[in-house]
Order: structure tokens, then C-alpha cells, then sequence
């Protein structure tokens, strides 16, 4: 696997574009840092703006122009799915979980304010997230957009995200087998991979069951190759690279991908998942191509 395969210009155009417009986006969404409580809107602020490679929102979008959705109508599930992912970083950092100092070149938001302010951070973001999915159309039914809002929570909740940190903190010193290091990253990792695809493509026209289910399986396997690089990132990479600490997962004992079949296997299964993803694709032909590419980037990308 070549680590470092150049993406296409016009991919890089694309992402770019779509990043700035995002981040401008995402400052007029968050309250400002002058309403009250100001210290927690600042803190909410510091937390999710100028940093992160928007992975999340840039699937939405992919998965969006898949579906020939209106871009407004994305704009709310990209930013959703962000500040979901964004409040379980803000928790994911804390001294009662992984207890990290630096995150996205900054220090955390624990140790620029404080522990409480930090959960009152990532409580705040959740909420606004579904405010968001709540109070702005999504689509022409209204049963699909409850559908919709229940994608989002499933995959944030004890059967998501928050279920996957659970495993992943009982897991410290243990040592998983391969499909229950995998249960664990579907969980932890795909599971909001995966609800930002669906989101994005749910925003445009009706798919089939097929084409919805087809998405779903791109998901979980970008889902996989995202972690899978993020172990072998963690391995190989320096703080500064990351912008967060290097080495933390085999500092605190956890069960990695690296760890557990070592590191060129480690980067065979990720060519292997990214592989299984852009051969689900083929059913949509060249509407999938940002689909395709958001597969490159998760595979080849260095931080």
C-alpha cells in the first residue's frame, strides 16, 4: 500500500472548498462567545472550530451530491453529525476517560477551562445537534425526517459511539480477538461514519433498499480503514503531525489493530477495507466518484 498516493487536484479543490464553507458554517451555527453563559459558548466554540480534517461533514457532502441533494439540506447533517463527533472528543479527553492533554495542535478543552465546563461542552453540542435535525427541513416527509433524527441517535448512543468508548475503556490491558476489536470500532468509529453517509444521502432523492444498504456497507468499511489507519497513525506518527499525543494507545494499554496482527498487516487490512468499499460503490457508477475518492483520503491520508 502506498501511504502517501497523491489525490487528484480536483478532489483537492473540492474538499478544500467544501471545508472553508463548512467552517464558516459551523461559526454562524454556534452561539457566539458574547451570549450568555459566555464562558461555556466560548468554550463550545474553542472545542469544535478551526481544526480537524471534517471527515465526517466531507462524507455527508459526497454522499449527498450521490443523491443530488440540496446542499442546505446537508449543511444541517454535516453539522450535526460534527458536533456529535466533537462532544465525544471534548468527553473522550477527560481525565475519567483517556485523560489527554492535547487535541487538534491545542490543548484540550479541560485543561484551557476546566473539567466541569468540558462536560457541560459536550452535553451542549449533543443537544444542539438534534435541535438542528429538529428545527430545519430535511425532507419533504416527515416520517423520514424522524428516521433521520433516529439514525443519528442510534448511532450516537449505548448501541454506537458511546457503546463502542464503553468496550473500548473495559478493554484496557486486554487482549482482543480480531472480531472483537472490530465489534468494538464498528461501534466506536463507524458508527457515526457510517450515519453521515446515510444522512448526507438521505437529504436527496429516494433510494432503494439496495442502494441505501450498499451505503451503509461503504460506511462500515471506511469506518474500519479510518481506525485501522488511526492505530498505525498512533504507531508511526509524532505529536505534531497528529496534533494530538502519539503513542497514547500503547501507553494506556489498549488493544489496537497494530498491537494485535502488527503493523504490515495492519496496513493490508486497511487497503483490504478500503478495497470492499469502492466495490459496494459500483451499483452508482461515477455518481459515487467524491465517494470514492473520500476512501483515498481516509486510506492515504498522514494525520
Amino acid at each position: 500500500m502506498n501511504r502517501y498516493k497523491s489525490l487528484s487536484i480536483d478532489f483537492q479543490i473540492w474538499a478544500r472548498s467544501h471545508q472553508s464553507s463548512f467552517e464558516e458554517l459551523l461559526k454562524n451555527i454556534l452561539p457566539q462567545s458574547g451570549v450568555a453563559p459566555q464562558r461555556l459558548h466560548s468554550a463550545m466554540r474553542y472545542s469544535v472550530l478551526d481544526g480537524g480534517k471534517r471527515v465526517r461533514p466531507l462524507l455527508a457532502f459526497a454522499a449527498g451530491e450521490l443523491a443530488r441533494a440540496d446542499i442546505t439540506r446537508v449543511n444541517i447533517v454535516a453539522t450535526a453529525v460534527e458536533l456529535i463527533h466533537a462532544y465525544s472528543l471534548v468527553h473522550d479527553d477527560m481525565p475519567c476517560m483517556d485523560n489527554d492533554v492535547l487535541r487538534r495542535g491545542k490543548p484540550t478543552c479541560h485543561v484551557e477551562y476546566d473539567e466541569a465546563t468540558a462536560l457541560l461542552v459536550g452535553d451542549s453540542l449533543q443537544s444542539l445537534a438534534f435541535q438542528l435535525l429538529a428545527e430545519n427541513k430535511l425532507s419533504d416527509d416527515a416520517g423520514h425526517q424522524l428516521d433521520m433524527i433516529r439514525l443519528l441517535a442510534t448511532a450516537s448512543g449505548s448501541r454506537g459511539m458511546a457503546g463502542g468508548q464503553a468496550i473500548d475503556l473495559a478493554s484496557v490491558g486486554s487482549q482482543l480477538s480480531l472480531p472483537e476489536l472490530e465489534f468494538m470500532h464498528i461501534h466506536k468509529t463507524g458508527a457515526l461514519i457510517r450515519a453521515a453517509v446515510l444522512l448526507g444521502a438521505r437529504c436527496g432523492g429516494v433510494l432503494t433498499g439496495s442502494e441505501l444498504a450498499a451505503l451503509d456497507h461503504y460506511g462500515k468499511c471506511i469506518g474500519l480503514a479510518f481506525q485501522v489507519m488511526d492505530d498505525i497513525l498512533d504507531s508511526e506518527a509524532d505529536t505534531i503531525t497528529l496534533g494530538k499525543t502519539a503513542g497514547k494507545d500503547a501507553e494506556q494499554d489498549k488493544p489496537t489493530y497494530v498491537t494485535l496482527r502488527g503493523l504490515q498487516a495492519a496496513r493490508k487490512m486497511a487497503a483490504e477495507f478500503h478495497d470492499e468499499a469502492l466495490d459496494t460503490l459500483k451499483i452508482f457508477g461515477e455518481s459515487a466518484l467524491r465517494l470514492n475518492e473520500m476512501a483515498d483520503f481516509i486510506l492515504f491520508r498522514k494525520y
